[in-house]
């Protein structure tokens, strides 16, 4: 979910303390056992996270991956906190659907591409490799190395040529929503909510089309930003399961993002997974909001007496690109000032933390089954919660899980294993159809 830009729209409806770490679960004579099992249990299983947005400047010779870096997923957090495989995101905003738009987005999804080959070619081959089947996963993961998957979010970079999903396919896209906010020339995005306006009532004809090249060539469909019509279609069309890479339970957070338990019960049916996702907007709205308040009061007061104002991101998105990068780095320093008063913000709200977020995974898999529901944070594109705000807190979400009763079996299945399932079928079908 560069998305930069993005981010820092979500920044002010989803700032976490991301400086104030606490632990879920700490050991104690009360609870001796727990995380010494959790522990145990995070080493065996392989883990997943399908949603981590990158900025391609964070790709370079001088500032790269390597590095402990202020980002949320880097190779250092990425082993602190023993996440063996992250799903980079290839993302594009929404621009218009004009053959310019299109130009910019197509340029805009190669340099990522690029960027996250620079990664695993160059910068660093011996710690993380680029795995493209369930295959290359568990391959890589025994050589001890991490494990990078690319996924493309908003399916814009399209265009109106077809054969760009067997282009950014080979470059190892495995898969790919196709819209993100606001609807795209393939269909429909959730954001058609808020004044119930839609371009398609669902997939477009050309959408239809793409759909058909990521079945015959083995790129999973993602529903996480595409309109619960343009999902309902996507199933209907789609010869193979589909997932939502990052997404929640609607009936917990009532959120256009979410999945409502109809949506559920297609991917159920379909045989798909939706990959929970600790974003707390799409969490627990309520609480994310009070707290959110909180925080936004003593960042208003710092800006101001540092001679900075705080404005409205619709304000912001006018700025000249370099003018928007000055007033986002100056609103980065003011969220570093404000860290040692952020202990006031407790006194007054709690942000949404990993319980909650294990909560639509309780929620999710009593409705649909073990076997549906995986994990993802979309760090570095406004996800986390307190507990899990970076990768190095990976720990505290298998933590709470074996808390809650799930089984080592359950946990693999839940960081992983239904995932890598859903890409098996999906790549299987791939071949049956090329052989038609």
């Amino acid at each position: 979910m560069n998305k930069y830009l993005l981010l820092f729209s979500l920044i002010l409806l989803n700032v976490s303390c991301k400086n104030e770490k606490k632990e879920i679960v700490k050991p104690t004579e009360e609870t001796p056992n727990l995380l010494t099992i959790a522990t145990k249990i995070h080493e065996k299983v392989l883990t997943i996270d399908t949603h981590n947005d990158i900025n391609i400047k964070n790709f370079t010779d001088s500032l790269n991956y390597t590095q402990e870096l202020d980002n949320q997923v880097n190779l250092p957090k990425m082993k602190k906190g023993g996440l063996d495989v992250s799903w980079f995101i290839v993302y594009t905003g929404q621009g218009e659907l004009n053959k310019e738009g299109y130009d910019n987005a197509y340029k805009n999804a190669i340099s990522k591409f690029n960027a996250i080959h620079k990664l695993t070619n160059e910068l660093a081959p011996n710690e993380i490799e680029l795995a493209t089947t369930s295959k290359d996963v568990k391959e890589i993961h025994k050589k001890g190395k991490k494990v990078a998957m690319i996924g493309i979010e908003n399916g814009y970079p399209i265009g109106t040529d077809i054969s760009r999903v067997k282009e950014f396919y080979d470059l190892g896209a495995r898969y790919m929503s196709l819209s993100h906010n606001g609807h795209s020339q393939l269909c429909d995005s959730n954001t058609g909510e808020e004044d119930n306006v839609w371009l398609h009532n669902g997939v477009s004809k050309l959408g239809e089309k793409v759909i058909t090249e990521m079945n015959k060539w083995g790129m999973m469909i993602d529903v996480s930003h595409p309109s619960k019509e343009a999902m309902r279609d996507m199933i209907r069309l789609s010869k193979a399961p589909i997932i939502a890479s990052h997404s929640s339970a609607r009936a917990l957070c009532n959120h256009s993002r979410n999945l409502d338990d109809e949506q559920l019960k297609w991917l159920k049916q379909n045989g798909g997974v939706v990959q929970t996702v600790a974003f707390g907007t799409y969490v627990n709205s309520e609480k994310n909001k009070k707290f959110n308040d909180a925080t936004k009061s003593i960042l208003n007061e710092i800006a101001s007496d540092h001679n900075f104002k705080i404005i409205p991101w619709s304000d912001v998105r006018k700025m000249e690109k370099e003018a928007r990068e000055i007033y986002f780095n100056k609103y980065t320093e003011i969220r570093k000032l404000a860290k040692p008063r952020m202990k006031e913000v407790y006194n007054i709200a709690k942000p949404v933390d990993v319980s909650d977020f294990v909560n639509h995974i309780d929620y999710l898999v009593n409705k649909i089954g073990i076997n549906h529901v995986g994990i993802s944070s979309d760090f570095d594109g406004g996800g986390g919660v307190e507990g899990w705000n970076d990768a190095s807190e990976t720990l505290n979400v298998t933590i709470e899980l074996v808390k809650r009763g799930y089984t080592e079996e359950e946990i693999a299945k839940l960081w992983g294993e239904n995932l890598l399932r859903v890409l098996d079928e999906v790549q299987k079908i791939a071949k049956e159809i090329q052989q038609l």
